[in-house]
Parts: structure tokens; C-alpha cells; sequence
């Protein structure tokens, strides 16, 4: 396999400590060319001078001047670069083949989506990329020419459980029939509904499996994580909505499934580990060691499955009415939520008002064809605004 220059969006966030844990394994297999951060100057200090990458990147120009002054007289040829337009050096200009795309959230749309249109291996744990501009995100890599590989656990799992030829053949073909996402329905999942509107932050990032940040463990809690990824599979497998179901699991073994016209069902089952679809994602279509433990399912009794229940879980309920709804709803849906998620960790919006951000935001902005770049991100920042003032007058 030849050597793998990679930039990694976001190599400070739980993605991309993951990502460099892999590639740290494999140095014969993948250099790191560029980095970008936001805030965390000094952990991105230590993987620059561990890694020694082309290109790094950070929010702001303080902390810039402050990565410089860490890197300084250190034997690192590392240029140090901030800013938005920034991010999208990184993956046109470090010499870079592989990008993973992990940046959390709307900030990531830019510079994944330079990387689609400049040809690159794209490992797309960034699910926004698909939420906001699915349409536009996949004319870009056609365009483009590069390999588009998901790595989000549900959908890396389907990628693994369908026919090679699948994504080169017409929608509905080779005998598909169904997707099914799996969640393992988050801290609250056997909560009484009343004991919800005392939810603290912490308790609602205490995921029970997964090892995640902040905003996606809420997101996780609520199910919006869920509905985005149905919005994210809809794009990424071209099968209609109606045949992409959720499934809730609460041991996390099983990631996702493939039913097929035939009767069969494949599964795809790995430990609760992102460090097993970044290695397949990095090393495709070889599979290498991830070093996560191997699956011994004689330590499970059980493994359940139920379908969601969307009185309990309304944003995967808001998240499937705006999938179906299409054009820029899927926009408003991710900032209102986005806004309604960072006020519930920092000011105290409760927790049971997420979900009524979230509508209030998608019933007061029509939704119009997704048409360009410009746009989503002219309704990405409307529905934000929308979102802030609507919190205003809850008296929040």
C-alpha cells in the first residue's frame, strides 16, 4: 500500500485523537500533513511536534501567535495558519490525499466540501457536510473524482455490509432493500419522561457506550444525532427515506444493517471503538490493525432491538420531517439545534426545550431548494439568529 498523506480537520476533537492513535501505529502506512484546531492550542502544540505536519491550523490569530511561540526553536518545519479560509489551505495545499472531515458541527461544511471538489479521499465523520448541502456535498465529489468514505459507526458499518459494486450501480439495485441505522438510545433512554426537565449537562453527556464530545453526547441523548445520520444516509446510499430505519440497541454491538430483497440481513459488529472505522476508512479496501480488542459475544446475554419511541426522542421525529421535507430544512433543523444544544450546556436552557427551539426555528423559516453554497450558509446563519431571538422570548 503506498504511504497516505492525510489532513485531519479537527485533530484535537475525539475523531481525530482516534485518527492519529491509528496512524501513530502505522507510520510505514500514513504521514500526517496538516492539522486544524480550534481552540486547544496546546494539544495541537504536542501533536505537531509529535507528528511534524506541513500545515497547521487554529481559530484565531491569538491562538496562532500562541502555537508559535510553543513551536518555536523546535525541529518542526510546521507553518502555522488561522481562520476559516485557513482550514481550506490545509486540504488544497499540504500535498494532502486523504482528508478526515471531523470537524463538529456547520464549521466543517467549508472545508470538507473544498476537499470533495480538489479530489481527495474525503472520511466524512463531519455529518453536517451531508445535512446542510447533501446534494451539493455529492455533485462536488462526483466532480471532484475522489473516493467519499463514511465514518460514523452506523454508516461505515453500512458501507461494509454492501455489495462493493453498490455505489456504482442505479439506486434500489443489487437486491438492497432496507437500511437499518442502530442507536443505543443514550443516558436516557429508560429515564421517566417527568425526571427530564431537571437534566443536567453532565448527565446527558454520560454517554452509557461511546466515548464522544459534548455536543454530539446531547445530541446523542436527544436522538437529533440519529435523525442526522438518516439525513446523512439518504445522501450517502440513495435509497428513499422510507427504507431508512432506526433501530434501538442498547449494547452498541451491532452498528448497523443491510436488509436485502432476498431475506438475508448483514450486520456489521465491532466493539464501541471509533478507531475500527477509521482504520477502515484510512486503509481502504485493506483492512489493518486498529488495536481495538476483539468482540466476545459470550459476554453478552442479549442483544435487544425496539423501535424508537418518538414521544420520548421528538427531535428524530423533527429530523425525519425535515429530511422529508428537503431543501434547506435540513439547514435550519442543524443550526437551531446547534444553538438550542450550546445554550443547554452553557446557559441553562432545559433540557426538554431543545426540541421546542428546534421546531419553533423550522416553523418560522420556509424551506427553499438547497441551490448553492452561498445560500445554506445565508439560511444556516438566519436560523441561528431565529434561534437565539426565539430563546429570547422564552426568557432564556
Amino acid at each position: 500500500m503506498p504511504l497516505r498523506r492525510v489532513a485531519i480537520l479537527g485533530s484535537t476533537g475525539s475523531i481525530g485523537v482516534n485518527t492519529l492513535d491509528v496512524i501513530r501505529s502505522h507510520p510505514e502506512r500514513f504521514k500526517v500533513v496538516a492539522l486544524t484546531a480550534g481552540k486547544q492550542v496546546e494539544r495541537l502544540a504536542e501533536q505537531c511536534l509529535e507528528f511534524n505536519p506541513a500545515i497547521a491550523v487554529v481559530a484565531d490569530a491569538d491562538g496562532a501567535a500562541r502555537l508559535s511561540a510553543i513551536l518555536k526553536d523546535k525541529k518542526t518545519a510546521t507553518e502555522v495558519l488561522y481562520g476559516p479560509e485557513a482550514m481550506v489551505t490545509a486540504v488544497t495545499q499540504s500535498n494532502c490525499d486523504t482528508v478526515m472531515a471531523a470537524i463538529v458541527g456547520a464549521a466543517g461544511l467549508v472545508p470538507a466540501l473544498a476537499a470533495a471538489k480538489a479530489g481527495k479521499r474525503v472520511l466524512l465523520a463531519n455529518k453536517e457536510a451531508l445535512v446542510m448541502s447533501g446534494d451539493l456535498f455529492m455533485q462536488a465529489m462526483q466532480s471532484g473524482g475522489g473516493e467519499l468514505l463514511p465514518i460514523d459507526s452506523e454508516h461505515n458499518a453500512i458501507f461494509q455490509c454492501l455489495p462493493q459494486q453498490f455505489t456504482k450501480a442505479p439506486h434500489g439495485y443489487l437486491g438492497v432493500e432496507e437500511l437499518w441505522l442502530t442507536a443505543s438510545g443514550g443516558p436516557f433512554r429508560d429515564t421517566p419522561i417527568s425526571e427530564l426537565s431537571v437534566v443536567t449537562p453532565e448527565q446527558a453527556c454520560a454517554h452509557p457506550n461511546w466515548v464522544m464530545g459534548r455536543k454530539i453526547s446531547v445530541d446523542s441523548a436527544t436522538m437529533m444525532n440519529k435523525g442526522l445520520e438518516v439525513i446523512e444516509a439518504f445522501w450517502l446510499f440513495g435509497l428513499p427515506l422510507e427504507k431508512i430505519k432506526v433501530l434501538i440497541h442498547p449494547q452498541s454491538v451491532v452498528h448497523s444493517m443491510v436488509r436485502y430483497r432476498d431475506g438475508s440481513v448483514l450486520a456489521q459488529m465491532g466493539q464501541p471503538d471509533m478507531r475500527t472505522p477509521i482504520a477502515y476508512g484510512l486503509a481502504w479496501p485493506e483492512r489493518i490493525d486498529a488495536g481495538v480488542a476483539p468482540l466476545n459475544l459470550t459476554q453478552f446475554s442479549a442483544l435487544s432491538f425496539t423501535e424508537p419511541d418518538l414521544g420520548r426522542f421528538p427531535c428524530l421525529a423533527l429530523a425525519f420531517s425535515a429530511a422529508k421535507t428537503g431543501g434547506t430544512a435540513p439547514t435550519i433543523l442543524n443550526a437551531a439545534n446547534e444553538i438550542a444544544v450550546a445554550a443547554f450546556l452553557d446557559t441553562g436552557l432545559p433540557y426538554l426545550r431543545i426540541p421546542e427551539v428546534v421546531e419553533k426555528t423550522l416553523n418560522h423559516i420556509q424551506s427553499v431548494p438547497a441551490s448553492s453554497l452561498e445560500l445554506i450558509l445565508e439560511v444556516d446563519a438566519q436560523a441561528r439568529q431565529v434561534a437565539t431571538s426565539l430563546m429570547s422570548e422564552m426568557n432564556i
